[in-house]
């Protein structure tokens, strides 16, 4: 275990305290117990990411930019082997630590990582957008060294790739913070090499956190949040504002077509920070899943300031260049995750975390299940001050049915100051965990995870 980093508790900032109040240490911890049985079908680790600042300083602070810090469960045979957490080995983490910085190429200044953890190719990536090369982690989490997929990434990467599960291709739309007028639509081959950086032209610098695809189409959401030179010279670490002079709209690019030849379709002002799903409807339209929000970003800096509307559906037609809306679930919602066999095709279900009702909060204690066919949804309820983050669907095999396998993710315990890994049958979504894994700390919540089957 990592000798203790000291926080400064007199701060009152909402991502610095409370259920946000960062880990003090890395740890790792063997023999976790377990409630329920494993199925024995797991094999692998859960793996997640989110910021966790070595000093936490409350001036400027944007829970955005904090100190990424990994968080791993290994489970085998119907047993929880370890737990590890490791703060990712930026340059300004691994000063804070007294070490050196992780090995490998960046892209710009700008290397903290904190957003998402994937595998590409068989290896384990930790993740942001905007900024730096991604970094590989070894499966025991102790080797880490940035990466630019050999040489083969010129620019920036994303947070949110998604794979094909036909051509095994990631896709990914990127962009970087001093280069206001153009992103890029990324294709990583099977193989782990990038074969596409296409440039397309934007304004404004937008922040665009996530994509989709089709079997047709990358799509592009090129939405009001921009970069704002004037936060930047007040020194917010995130300066990205609601920019009511930039229009809303979402843009289809042919899978190989160039930049210049997107389709651009207007819609009226929102904000997407993650999709759920796109796919093609056989008369050309496209279909996009998403939770959207009316603004974002346009009240005081440090974090989300918005509630969601809810799981929207846009039905984008490139032939008319217009667009139809329809609220799926008003209930304020956030982080939506499909069975990823799915992607780029029709799908069925989709799994959210439910939000309260009065603004942006880590605090919900409810996870939905939407079957987007009859229109129905199931909650999951883990009780009053259980709270749970992101969870990713498992499939029971590769071949089994949508829907058929298990969700896992955290939930923390705030009053007792633990943290559950959560295993639930998605058939009985409702019903009682299959099996809980305790950990005796709080991890605090974070962005994204994903399961690394061995």
């Amino acid at each position: 275990m990592a000798s203790a980093i000291e926080l400064d508790q007199a701060t009152d900032h909402p991502f610095l305290t409370g259920i946000h109040a960062p880990m003090r240490a890395e740890l790792t911890l063997t023999e976790l117990p377990v409630t329920g049985t494993i199925p024995p079908a797991l094999n692998g680790q859960y793996m997640r990411i989110g910021p966790n600042p070595v000093n936490p300083d409350p001036r400027g602070y944007h829970w955005f930019v904090g100190d990424g810090m990994v968080h791993g469960l290994a489970i085998r045979d119907g047993k929880a082997q370890w737990y590890r957490n490791r703060w990712i080995r930026s340059t300004p983490a691994a000063a804070a630590l007294g070490e050196p910085p992780a090995p490998g190429p960046r892209h710009g200044r700008f290397d903290t990582v904190n957003t998402n953890v994937v595998e590409i190719a068989g290896e384990i990536l930790a993740l942001v957008e905007a900024g730096s090369t991604p970094v590989t982690l070894s499966r025991d989490m102790e080797r880490q060294a940035y990466s630019d997929f050999g040489g083969t990434l010129a620019g920036t990467f994303t947070a949110h790739p998604h794979r094909d599960p036909l051509t095994g291709e990631q896709h990914a739309i990127t962009y970087a913070a001093m280069v206001p007028d153009t992103v890029h639509h990324v294709v990583i081959s099977a193989k782990g090499s990038v074969v596409r950086e296409e440039p397309i032209a934007v304004e404004h610098g937008p922040s665009i956190h996530d994509c989709a695809f089709t079997a047709r189409y990358a799509v592009v959401m090129d939405l009001p949040v921009t970069f704002s030179l004037a936060e930047a010279m007040q020194g917010t670490r995130f300066p990205y504002r609601w920019n009511p002079e930039h229009r809303a709209r979402i843009g289809l690019l042919a899978r190989d077509g160039r930049g210049e030849d997107i389709i651009w379709i207007e819609i009226d002002p929102c904000y997407i920070f993650h999709t759920a799903n796109a796919y093609d409807l056989p008369d050309g339209r496209v279909v996009l899943d998403a939770v959207t929000y009316d603004t974002m970003f346009a009240g005081a800096p440090g974090g989300p300031d918005q509630s969601p509307r809810g799981l929207e559906r846009f039905v984008l037609d490139p032939a008319t260049r217009t667009a139809e809306r329809r609220i799926l679930d008003s209930a304020p919602q956030e982080f939506p995750r499909p069975d990823e066999r799915r992607f780029g095709r029709p799908y069925r279900y989709a799994y959210t975390m439910a939000l309260p009702d009065n603004g942006f909060a880590i605090a919900g204690t409810r996870l939905y299940k939407h079957d987007l066919a009859d229109g129905t949804r199931q909650v999951h309820d883990f009780g009053p001050d259980q709270h749970p983050g992101e969870f990713v669907f498992i499939p029971a095999a590769p071949d089994s049915a949508e829907d058929e396998g298990w969700l896992v993710g955290l939930v923390v315990d705030l009053p007792n100051e633990t943290t559950d890994l959560v295993i639930l049958d998605a058939h009985d979504f409702a019903g009682a965990p299959v099996a809980r894994i305790r950990l005796p700390h709080r991890v605090p919540p974070g962005f994204h995870g994903n399961w690394i089957a061995d």
